[in-house]
């Protein structure tokens, strides 16, 4: 997920990333938008991996990037490229 953040900035956000620059800032409990980071219950992280999961080492991970207007089929279709069919590079796909 970290080599394609900025990808999943523009696909989580209907405005290319533009309402998430307002949001992502990096304050109160927000990653910054241009930086990836992951953590074991870390509230200000990209990627939050809840503490239960952390010590059992399986379970599910949090995504805090996407903005509370994303597209939800947008989202799931980022994450699927990126963590099921392994793309990389931060150009969207083309149809």
């Amino acid at each position: 997920l970290g080599k394609r953040h900025q990808y999943h900035i523009r696909a989580y956000d209907p405005k290319g990333g533009l309402d998430n620059a307002r949001r992502l800032t990096g304050h109160h409990e927000t990653s910054n938008i241009n930086e990836f980071s992951a953590g074991v219950a870390n509230r200000g992280a990209s990627i939050r991996i809840p503490r239960s999961v952390g010590q059992e080492m399986k379970g599910y991970f949090e995504d805090r990037r996407p903005s509370a207007n994303c597209d939800p089929y947008a989202v799931t279709e980022a994450l699927i490229r990126t963590c099921l069919l392994n793309e990389d590079g931060d150009e969207p796909v083309k149809y």
